[in-house]
């Protein structure tokens, strides 16, 4: 199968990464595509990793609306990549005001 992760933030990377090992251990043949981290990136192959948390996250409200751009770019970005990608599964962790948007997506799409 071909699973699609995405998490915002380091506690989402580090259960990421454990899901990724217990998922190569049930799915030998598992493909990895994810929004994560270091630790994801470890377990699931760096250059399966689209983009580090560090480059998505912003937190309060203030710092929110001054990159409100640059996360539309980015929403859209991860869309587009999600859609290319065509994974049998995509696996949210945490991260609500970006991964809610991302479900409805993936529901659309029948993922």
């Amino acid at each position: 199968m071909k699973y699609y992760l995405i998490v915002g933030e380091p506690s989402g990377d580090l259960h990421g990464s454990k899901l990724i090992e217990g998922l190569k251990k049930a799915d030998p043949k598992a493909e990895f595509r994810f929004w994560g981290g270091d630790l994801m990136a470890e377990a699931g192959g760096r250059a399966n990793l689209v983009k580090h948390y560090r480059e998505t996250s912003f937190f309060g409200f203030l710092n929110v609306l001054m990159n409100i751009r640059t996360i539309g770019r980015q929403m859209q970005q991860c869309k587009a990549d999600i859609a290319a990608y065509r994974p049998d599964v995509v696996i949210l962790i945490d991260y609500p005001g970006f991964n809610v948007k991302i479900a409805e997506f993936a529901h659309k799409k029948g993922i």
